[in-house]
């Protein structure tokens, strides 16, 4: 049976890759900060340990002999307070999880790095393909671009992918982010909500989309090496996503723009090309926008 190791496996994206990878046979280890097994599926081997504990992390590696390993884990909310702690966990939690899987007895078939759109900042606009420049324009986008360096400089050590996701969502994921946001104002049939520009357009994908996306990546060996955005390539407005969910819950919400939440020189047109990905593992599984925030306004 193949043996996938998963860091971050308790977090949003974590949770939805291993039931996928759980439904394609494979025997899934996750790695996490806590045993809290009651977010995961008991199907699943959990081991705690922090990503800087590198002692720690070359035992589980070695003791685990993973096939594959996706790593997930990262501080990925871009207004997180520590600074210090997003920096020394996304970096140099990776480096170390890279470290151990070069020195472990067993190398993995394909080691999958989670990177982010975010380092393509906002000063591109258009449809942006993996040969843009990278411009981060937040920490958390910087750790990303460092992440990526990192990784390459184990390139010739390990078999890497690394994925540049672009937006994404899906039922549970924290409403600090902008889509649970709302639907969460739209469940509870608030009165109002407060946002910023209605009219820019992003490139938002479905969580399920995105995980299976990683499966198949990880079943390529012609995707090992390779950068790839993982994206819907279509875009949607702030403003079509208030009157989808609207008429999906049956409420109007009276929407007040709050100028705290509207950034100077914003760009309006946002999405990612997903060529080369598909290029590589065929044609992806996209639901529509709309079917994804159904799934999450009427869960």
């Amino acid at each position: 049976m193949t043996k996938t190791l998963v860091t971050g496996i308790n977090g949003f994206t974590g949770r939805y890759l291993a039931q996928r990878l759980l439904s394609a046979g494979h025997e899934v280890h996750g790695l996490a900060r806590s045993d809290d097994s009651s977010l995961i599926d008991p199907a699943i081997t959990l081991h705690v340990g922090e990503l800087l504990d590198e002692e720690r992390l070359s035992t589980i590696v070695a003791e685990v002999e993973p096939d594959y390993v996706v790593h997930l884990a990262a501080i990925a909310f871009v207004a997180h307070g520590e600074l210090d702690e997003m920096y020394r966990t996304n970096i140099l939690g990776t480096r170390a999880l890279l470290e151990a899987c070069a020195r472990a007895p067993k190398a993995p078939r394909s080691v999958l790095v989670a990177s982010s759109a975010n380092i393509y900042g906002n000063a591109t606009s258009g449809t942006i393909s993996e040969s843009a420049p990278t411009a981060p324009a937040n920490d958390y986008a910087v750790t990303k671009v460092a992440v990526e360096n990192v990784a390459a400089i184990y390139g010739v050590r390990l078999p890497i992918i690394v994925t540049r996701p672009f937006n994404y969502t899906g039922l549970g994921q924290s409403e600090s982010f902008l889509i649970p946001k709302i639907v969460s104002h739209i469940r509870r049939r608030a009165p109002e909500i407060e946002l910023g520009n209605l009219d820019v357009s992003r490139d938002f994908s479905d969580v399920r989309s995105v995980v299976d996306a990683y499966l198949r990546l990880l079943d390529a060996p012609e995707a090992i090496g390779g950068t790839f955005n993982v994206c819907s390539g279509g875009t949607v407005s702030l403003r079509e996503v208030i009157t989808l969910a609207s008429r999906i819950a049956d409420h109007d919400i009276e929407v007040r723009v709050n100028p705290d939440f509207v950034r100077a020189n914003e760009v309006r047109l946002l999405q990612g090309s997903k060529q080369r990905l598909e290029s590589v593992i065929g044609p992806l599984d996209v639901p529509s926008f709309e079917d994804t925030l159904r799934w999450m306004i009427e869960a």
